[in-house]
């Protein structure tokens, strides 16, 4: 049966193509929230030894992680170069994914209607358990976002937020790490 809580032990979170030049076509009070969200499971996952893994598109033409969010990784987390608007195009990303052996992907990023769609997607065919961040997604179009929400649901993504992963990922109050990410939520 499958889990249907993010589990700490089995999660791997995926930050897609959080990027300066992309991130700049996106509605401001958009961009802020992904920025905002996107960080904190980072640091969040950090905290809970959970692996992070970073795509950036064509970074060359698009720029690189955005700063409020690159500052947040954890030192463990991987950045890695794509093309493919899938992350599940690129054997390099496929293989930091499982090696990990975690079946669980968060994902969070950007454009939600492309490269998160395509990945969440494609993440699902490939036998892993995806679930989306809905406050950690956006497009330059909010009815694109809603459609790549609606689209991923009926395919059996997972569509949470990121307070929910948090508090899955700790399961109770009294996680040694509790009072440290409720900093991170409050």
């Amino acid at each position: 049966m499958t889990e249907l809580l993010c589990n700490p032990g089995r999660s791997h979170l995926l930050v897609v193509d959080i990027q300066e030049k992309l991130a700049l076509a996106m509605d401001e009070a958009e961009r802020t929230r992904v920025y905002y969200n996107a960080g904190r499971l980072a640091r969040a996952a950090g905290m809970l030894n959970i692996p992070v893994t970073v795509t950036e598109q064509y970074p060359q033409g698009i720029g690189h992680t955005a700063g409020q969010v690159l500052e947040q990784l954890p030192e463990t987390a991987r950045v890695l170069d794509k093309t493919s608007f899938s992350c599940c195009g690129d054997p390099g990303i496929m293989d930091a994914l499982k090696s990990a052996r975690r079946p669980q992907v968060i994902v969070c990023g950007m454009e939600a209607h492309v490269c998160v769609l395509q990945t969440a997607l494609r993440l699902t065919q490939e036998g892993f358990q995806v679930f989306v961040v809905e406050d950690g997604i956006c497009s330059r179009a909010p009815r694109n976002r809603d459609n790549a929400l609606a689209r991923m649901a009926r395919a059996g993504v997972i569509v949470t937020n990121a307070e929910s992963v948090m508090f899955e990922w700790l399961g109770e109050c009294t996680h040694p790490r509790f009072k440290d990410l409720l900093k991170l939520i409050r």
